[in-house]
């Protein structure tokens, strides 16, 4: 097959980079609250829950998010097709919002009222499940616009990446400020409509993809989905939600025991499942040492995302408790700081697009695991800094802003170097059945890290070492060893560059 040597991206991915805008904006305006939310008082509409119950909230649906897509991308692979799987991930998470929205207490509260911890149980459910079939599947289309080779795919990964981060710039604003100034509700609302507006650019642009993402054995000549499509999503999101909802209701009435017993069993049987869908779909020598590859840069990724998710977490609440947000009568609302990474990430993709062309053209772009290895330096560069103004917010003192400025900075240009890069080595690696379901297995080490970046606090109190000095240490030591091994794995690749 020839190489495209044409710089001029495929219409379709201008189609994909505003719904998936939409999307992010619906998920990081959520996540931008959902630690203040819990942690807030009663009396404000919130639970009122301690730091370390609230991170472990964060921690498990964080997890839970980047874990379900397994599931999706294997559906979609075998059954759906993405473009159906977009369509119900996306309906199963405007109703996760929406039902947060509910969850909100009535301010001035002395409790908690019945029902609402169940509310937000079923919210985040619905998100957990809906961003499974949503997640995985956007991107593989990202992927399938590109032929093999094609020196554009990692360049359209990055402007792709653009997408994600303007609506993740635009919700921390728009539904952070709704929330934490006017009422919870009314962010989670804002965030809910987001993700609708998502499905309606996409309906509306759905042409311009040709024949990408279509249910498996559909006709190729249709290149849009037909009403009784539209009516397997309907019925799709109803069946999920109902699943979501019984299963609440089942785990809720176990014993402890019983529920670690089932849930280990499901993690069991899921694992084996689809270890068994990748022996089954993986051939020749080529195609195993390139999973072989994917299962490495995976395993490094837990590392990267264990830090760089603080964001939501420990940064959240360090901006709200020890940055002085003050300037002059106006004070800087918490969610703010939460769009730093997205703007510098919309500044700088561009740039980052233009040079792995440019490099590529000279034979001078570093391989991908090369990527991932500086990727992880910075990351660590980044809590060298944190970890200097933590020291200096000892004893209450408030710090400038500029250090979480800097901090989201140095952590936005390693996520460059490795997080569209992951997206597009996996659509380049990925045995062609598989591709879904092998970009599930990377968001299932982002799920790890995600857990990880919830728990790593509490975790490391008890050894009573600091947080940000452990998170310098695992970020250098991985992306050393990255580096130093990056030649075996490029040889590993097979030729995939």
């Amino acid at each position: 097959m020839s190489e495209v040597t044409t710089t001029k991206h495929p219409s379709g991915l201008y189609s994909l980079f505003f719904t998936e805008m939409w999307e992010r904006f619906s998920y990081y305006g959520m996540r931008a609250l959902l630690v203040l939310y819990l942690t807030s008082t009663a009396l404000k509409g919130g639970f009122g829950l301690d730091r370390a119950s609230a991170l472990e909230v964060y921690a498990i649906f964080t997890g839970l998010v980047y874990l379900t897509p397994i599931a999706g991308g294997f559906l979609a692979d075998k059954l759906l097709g993405q473009r159906k799987s977009v369509y119900i991930g996306g309906l199963l998470m405007a109703l996760g919002n929406y039902t947060l929205a509910m969850s909100v207490g009535t301010p001035g509260a002395e409790a908690v009222a019945d029902g609402r911890q169940w509310l937000l149980n079923l919210g985040l459910g619905l998100l957990i499940a809906g961003n499974g079939f949503f997640k995985p599947n956007i991107s593989t289309m990202v992927g399938g616009l590109y032929e093999e080779n094609d020196i554009r795919r990692d360049s359209g990964f990055t402007l792709f990446y653009m997408g994600i981060n303007l609506g993740a710039f635009l919700a921390p604003l728009i539904a952070g400020s709704l929330g934490e100034i006017y009422g919870w509700q009314y962010g989670f609302l804002a965030s809910g409509t987001g993700m609708l507006l998502g499905l309606v650019v996409f309906a509306f642009t759905q042409g311009v993809l040709s024949n990408v993402g279509m249910p498996p054995k559909y006709d190729k000549s249709v290149l849009r989905l037909q009403t009784r499509d539209y009516i397997d999503v309907a019925i799709w999101v109803v069946a999920v939600a109902a699943l979501v909802y019984g299963m609440l209701a089942l785990f809720g009435s176990m014993s402890q025991s019983t529920y670690d017993m089932v849930t280990n069993g499901i993690f069991l049987v899921g694992g084996l499942a689809v270890l068994y869908v990748i022996g089954t779909n993986t051939k020749g020598g080529d195609q195993w040492s390139r999973v072989a590859v994917i299962a490495i840069l995976c395993f490094f990724n837990i590392f990267f995302w264990a830090g760089f998710e603080q964001a939501g977490g420990t940064f959240n609440l360090f901006a709200e408790q020890n940055t002085n947000r003050a300037i002059g009568s106006f004070t800087i609302p918490t969610t703010w700081f939460q769009s730093i990474n997205a703007f510098a990430i919309f500044t700088l993709a561009p740039v980052f697009a233009m040079l792995w062309i440019y490099l590529s053209k000279r034979n001078m772009n570093p391989n991908i695991p090369a990527k991932f290895g500086y990727g992880l330096l910075l990351l660590g560069l980044g809590f060298v800094v944190m970890y200097v103004a933590n020291n200096n917010a000892q004893g209450g003192t408030l710090v400038s802003p500029l250090w979480l400025v800097a901090v989201y900075v140095l952590h936005t240009v390693g996520e460059l170097f490795l997080s569209p890069i992951g997206l597009s080595m996996i659509t380049k690696l990925s045995p062609p059945k598989i591709v879904s379901l092998m970009m599930g297995l990377w968001f299932t080490s982002i799920a790890l890290a995600n857990y990880m970046a919830g728990i790593l606090e509490s975790l490391l109190h008890k050894f009573e070492m600091n947080l940000f000095l452990f998170l310098i240490m695992s970020s250098a030591a991985g992306g050393l060893v990255m580096l130093a091994i990056s030649p075996i794995l490029k040889k590993m690749m097979r030729g995939v560059k």
